[in-house]
C-alpha cells in the first residue's frame, strides 16, 4: 500500500466537527465521499486531530492509503476541490513513508483564538467580541502558568475516550494583532477535547477580574472541569498548524 498525506483547510461553521458521525455532515465525511467518488472505491482518511463543531482549520493534515501510486497528485487536488464545496480547500497531496501517521507522528499542534474589542461586521464570523476593558496583561500572567502545567484535567471535556490528560504546552500567550484585535496562541504536543476553548474561557474570567492569577493556578490544581470557566464559542478558534 502507498500512503499519502493531504494538507487542507476549512471553515467550521457548516460542519458538525471533523469526525464522521451518523446522520451528521462533518469535514471528514465530506472529504471521504469526494475521495471515494474520484478514486472510484471506498476511501477512508485519518486526521491529525478532531476539531469540534464550528471550529476552523487553517491547516489540517490527514492520511489515506491506495494500492497504486497516484500519477498526478496535483490533478487529484483539483478534482477534489471541485466537489468538496466552498468551505473546504484541499491544499496539497503528497506521498509519505507507508508507516507515517497523520495523528500519531505529529510532534506539535498550534491553535489560535481570535478576539476583537470593537464591534465589527467583518470580524464577527471568525472572532469573538470581547469586552473593551478585558485585561490581556493579566490573562498573559495566568497563561504563563500553563507552561508549567502537565495535567489538564480541569480543561478536559468529561466522559471522553482519552487515556491521559497529560499534555506539554510550549507556548500560551495573547498577542495583539491590530488596534482592536488579539489572538491567543497555544502550542502543545497534544490537546484534549474542548481544551483550548475551556482554557480561553477561564483566562477570560481572569481578564474580567472575576478570578485572580493565583485562583487560575488553583483551578488547574483541582483537576476538576467544574472549577474552570465556560467554554468559548467555537467560531473564533482555528487549528493553525500541525508539525511533524
Amino acid at each position: 500500500m502507498r500512503r499519502y498525506f493531504m494538507r487542507l483547510s476549512y471553515r467550521g461553521a457548516p460542519f458538525h466537527g471533523w469526525q464522521c458521525q451518523p446522520g451528521e455532515v462533518t469535514v471528514q465525511s465530506v472529504i471521504e465521499s469526494a475521495l471515494s467518488t474520484v478514486m472510484r472505491r471506498d476511501m477512508k482518511i485519518v486526521g491529525a486531530g478532531r476539531t469540534d463543531t464550528g471550529v476552523n482549520a487553517r491547516m489540517m493534515v490527514a492520511h489515506f492509503d491506495v494500492s497504486e501510486p497516484i500519477a498526478d497528485p496535483a490533478r487529484l487536488v483539483g478534482n477534489l476541490n471541485a466537489i468538496v464545496g466552498k468551505d473546504i480547500a484541499i491544499d496539497e497531496i503528497y506521498e509519505v513513508a507507508s508507516d507515517k501517521h497523520a495523528r500519531f507522528d505529529a510532534t506539535s499542534r498550534t491553535y489560535h483564538y481570535y478576539a476583537v474589542t470593537r464591534k465589527s461586521p467583518f470580524a464577527y464570523p471568525l472572532s469573538w467580541k470581547a469586552p473593551a476593558n478585558l485585561d490581556f496583561d493579566r490573562m498573559n500572567d495566568a497563561a504563563a502558568i500553563l507552561l508549567e502545567t502537565s495535567d489538564f484535567t480541569s480543561f478536559a471535556k468529561l466522559h471522553t475516550d482519552a487515556k491521559t490528560n497529560i499534555c506539554k504546552v510550549t507556548q500560551a500567550e495573547w498577542e495583539r494583532v491590530g488596534e482592536d484585535a488579539w489572538v491567543f496562541v497555544i502550542t502543545a504536543d497534544r490537546f484534549l477535547r474542548n481544551m483550548v476553548r475551556a482554557v480561553v474561557g477561564t483566562l477570560v474570567e481572569v481578564g474580567r477580574g472575576k478570578m485572580s492569577v493565583e485562583e487560575f493556578r488553583g483551578v488547574i490544581d483541582r483537576r476538576d472541569r467544574c472549577a474552570a470557566g465556560t467554554s468559548m464559542p467555537g467560531h473564533a478558534l482555528f487549528l493553525w498548524e500541525v508539525t511533524y
